[in-house]
């Protein structure tokens, strides 16, 4: 090989030796094995990738030996390849329209998968017939225009290393290799679609079925890595994340086998093991046979349709192919897989043309012969073998009965580009032909070679080819070189005679109309057998129902979580949530946490038995005052009504009155003006009651003290005193609400926080301070008349009222003291509720305590109501 790169260098482009000088004689010295040849005027060059070679590794001693049969594996399916490319060429051959007064022709070669192999078909290509000199033609027979090949990256990127050199144009029906030191594109047209298509195609595949726990796999190759290193961030972004990612060792050498089993066993039982159900699998042309191999790695699991399966999704360079070593073995580890397939249609035409073909009728290739023996298991009788129990090719055998892995009727994607790319080249050659240049030039009688030797003028025709093919499908390129098409999604079942039946399940289409690039028909889908046709979950956790939320497992991917429930106040409404959502202020969550409720509007009502029953204790405690007041005033000439100070009595009722009606502004929705007036209106009425309870307590004392002989007091007993002591603590309150109200009023809320399911209409008091140093100061005042009281209960009981107003004043106190902690501790409309109690308590307990005695004798001992028992109790 080394030879053969030397004189690459050394020879100047395309010399040519005349016949009666110089004659060439110099051979291959390993001609190849598989070949096909077909004369034209033009030629195309074909690389296929049909044999694998198993041999030891070369030390580069001696001669490499020629290749033994036993070394060779011939992956039968992919031989429809090279008929492919013969069929296109005959197609176009027989079409007069297409290349007129012009024959194509063909030469294929075989890579065999290797370098080598490679540089070999690759040399073999861009030299004379039959003379293995490369860069020095002796004739003018081969004038090749174009290579198609590889089937896989490596084939193609070996193949440009001396394609490159004479600008011949490389049609590829694999993926393209990483070019890092040359202009992507360049000299490669890939007939495939953009591998990005296939990316965004796994990814829209594992959305649509929810599968977010998923195993890698690929090759250990360049494109494998870049593989992972794009999809990895690109799903991970999209919330799926990786089981593992494994890389499967490429073996080129026999000696590789062992460890390339070793290492497969582990990973066939991280496999089996994991929870991921679906593992995606990015490979070479070949990857199905390691594929293959799995279910025979291990025997922690017995093989069979009990093992546990998986959902494989697979990328467009795969095909389904076994060697003949694996024609008895189990197909059930793939049954059900997803792959992205090359978009093809049927070609009616091509299925006659194969069932034409035969070792007898076939001429001129060289391929056919180890295809047939190892597809129909059988040798010809000029075959030298061992085994002599083998049966005989008849050439008979029909090609029908083979099962899909090993050979298909219908032309597969690779297949399918193949044909494209044949007929790419037949149409930028016409076009080529077609125009003016070539034109001047054939009216200056210049040979038709002389026109294909101008590459560079090929690859100018060849990149802007457009046209539709036989069943209609648009051929062009984009401007990398790539194929503008889709892809079809097919679903692989297994069929009980080694087959597989392939159906049509979704499209991967970057030009429809209708702007849904993904399409996926999921009831078409044929699952493994172990999901028992429901559709797969690949899942690392389960699904956190509503009402809990995900929390991450430290060390793990993340979509390994736990599931815990939501906190108080928090719901979460849909499965998978990362963190439960507070609801809105107007809702509050259910008791299972998984929808808000809208909170109900909540205020002390008169409709309501709380509200209820305190209205109806207000009111009847004014209709009471009203009767004891009607009761005073009808006997206000009697001596025990004038002894209690008429007027003072009068207003203490009213005032107590006022008291009993200010709770009904408690009560209801509040509005602004209620909510202005119910503290104020409170303040301002109980400090006039008190204050009364104050003037009466301290006429009391004072009348007692005038009294004695020579005392000073009698100025101070009056009427004037006791108004002025009512008046003047009066308009302390009224300052005080005054100042309130103008500094920060209490205004209407709905307080939403207070309670959790509540919505609490209420008042906000504005400042607590002066709401407290309203309660202060009726406190104060109430603490003074209890104290005056106090110190007055033994004066005589003619004049001695103090007694009762004492013990008002008693229970006024401890009404007010019990209020302030019972209303910090309770929360809603209760708080309201408690100060309308406070409020109806102490004012009936001033009624009652005052007031009830002289009812009492007013009503039921009118006898005592006299002056003269008065007097007599006096005495």
């Amino acid at each position: 090989m080394l030879i053969f790169l030397v004189m690459l260098l050394v020879l100047p482009p395309h010399t040519t030796c005349k016949a009666h000088i110089v004659k060439c004689h110099v051979h291959d010295p390993h001609p190849p094995l598989h070949k096909y040849h077909k004369s034209g005027d033009l030629i195309l060059g074909g690389i296929a990738s049909h044999s694998y070679i198993i041999s030891n590794a070369l030390a580069f001693a001696e001669d490499p030996p020629q290749v033994l049969p036993e070394e060779l594996v011939v992956v039968t399916k992919n031989y429809q390849h090279v008929l492919a490319l013969a069929f296109a060429v005959k197609e176009i051959n027989g079409n007069p329209q297409m290349l007129p007064n012009t024959t194509l022709g063909f030469h294929i070669f075989d890579s065999y998968f290797i370098a080598r192999g490679t540089y070999h078909a690759t040399l073999l290509l861009t030299s004379s017939p039959d003379r293995f000199v490369p860069n020095y033609k002796c004739d003018t027979q081969n004038d090749l225009i174009g290579v198609i090949g590889g089937l896989d990256p490596l084939t193609s990127l070996y193949a440009a290393t001396v394609l490159d050199i004479y600008k011949i144009p490389q049609l590829t029906y694999g993926l393209a290799p990483i070019m890092h030191d040359k202009t992507p594109g360049l000299s490669f047209y890939q007939m495939v679609p953009q591998e990005a298509l296939q990316y965004e195609g796994i990814l829209s595949l594992l959305l649509h079925f929810k599968w977010i726990w998923i195993g890698l796999f690929t090759m250990e190759l360049e494109n494998g890595e870049q593989f992972v290193q794009t999809v990895v961030p690109m799903f991970s972004s999209s919330g799926i994340c990786f089981a593992f990612i494994e890389r499967i060792p490429k073996v080129s050498f026999i000696t590789e086998l062992k460890d390339m089993i070793q290492e497969c066993v582990k990973i066939r039982d991280k496999i089996m093991g994991s929870k991921a159900n679906v593992m995606v699998l990015y490979g070479e042309s070949y990857s199905m046979i390691f594929l293959r191999w799995f279910p025979y790695l291990s025997e922690e699991e017995e093989i069979g349709e009990d093992a546990r399966g998986k959902v494989w999704i697979m990328t467009a360079q795969m095909e389904l192919t076994s060697a003949v070593f694996q024609k008895t073995w189990d197909t059930q580890i793939i049954h059900g897989a997803l792959l992205f397939t090359i978009h093809s249609n049927a070609l009616p035409e091509f299925h006659k043309f194969l069932e034409h073909i035969s070792p007898s009728t076939t001429d001129g290739d060289f391929f056919i012969k180890d295809f047939w023996q190892q597809a129909f298991a059988c040798v010809f009788p000029s075959t030298v073998t061992d085994v002599m129990d083998q049966e005989i090719c008849t050439g008979e055998e029909n090609l029908e009965m083979l099962p899909t892995p090993f050979f298909e009727m219908s032309m597969t994607g690779h297949s399918y580009c193949i044909y494209n790319a044949v007929y790419a080249m037949a149409h930028a050659l016409h076009v080529m032909f077609s125009s003016r240049i070539n034109s001047r030039l054939l009216e200056d009688n210049m040979k038709l070679t002389s026109q294909v030797y101008q590459l560079w003028q090929f690859h100018h025709f060849l990149r802007g080819v457009s046209f539709n093919n036989s069943v209609g499908d648009k051929v062009s390129f984009n401007q990398k070189g790539e194929l503008e098409a889709g892809l079809d999604i097919i679903n692989w079942i297994a069929l009980q005679n080694q087959s597989f039946h392939k159906v049509k399940v979704g499209r991967m289409d970057p030009q429809t109309s209708s702007g849904k690039m993904f399409t996926i028909h999921e009831d078409a889908i044929t699952w493994h057998k172990w999901f028992n046709q429901a559709r797969p979950i690949s899942v690392c956790s389960k699904k956190c129902i509503p009402g809990s939320s995900k929390k991450m497992k430290e060390g793990k991917p993340f979509c390994c979580y736990d599931c815990i429930p939501c906190p108080e106040g928090k719901i979460s409404d849909q499965k998978d949530m990362i963190d439960c959502a507070t609801c809105s202020d107007q809702t509050y969550p259910n008791k299972n946490h998984n929808f808000c409720i809208p909170k109900e509007i909540s205020f002390l009502s008169f409709e309501e038995p709380v509200g209820l029953s305190l209205a109806f204790s207000a009111l009847s405690g004014s209709l009471v005052t009203i009767l004891v007041l009607f009761t005073f005033m009808k006997n206000h000439n009697t001596p025990i009504v004038k002894a209690n100070n008429r007027q003072l009595t009068y207003t203490l009722l009213l005032s107590l009155l006022l008291c009993f009606l200010s709770a009904l502004l408690f009560i209801g929705q509040p509005q602004m003006v209620t909510c202005l007036l119910r503290q104020t209106a409170f303040g301002i009425v109980f400090s006039v009651a008190v204050s009364c309870v104050l003037a009466k307590t301290l006429t009391v004392v004072l009348a007692f003290m005038a009294t004695k002989p020579g005392s000073r007091m009698r100025k101070w007993v009056g009427k004037r005193l006791a108004n002025s002591i009512v008046l003047s603590c009066s308009l302390i309150q009224g300052g005080i609400c005054i100042v309130w109200l103008v500094i920060s009023p209490p205004l209407p809320e709905a307080d939403v926080h207070s309670m959790a399911e509540e919505i609490i209409l209420g008042c906000n008091e504005g400042t607590v301070i002066m709401f407290y140093c309203v309660l202060g100061y009726i406190g104060f005042l109430a603490i003074a008349s209890f104290t005056l009281a106090f110190l007055a209960r033994k004066l005589p009981d003619t004049f001695n009222e103090a007694k009762f107003i004492t013990f008002s004043m008693l229970v006024f106190c401890s009404v007010w003291l019990s209020f302030v902690p019972t209303y910090l501790s309770t929360k809603g409309k209760y708080m309201v509720a408690v100060e309308i109690f406070s409020i109806l308590a102490s004012s009936a307990g001033l009624l009652v305590c005052i007031f009830s005695p002289k009812c009492y004798i007013i009503l039921l001992k009118p006898e005592l109501n006299k002056r003269e028992q008065l007097i007599r109790r006096t005495n």
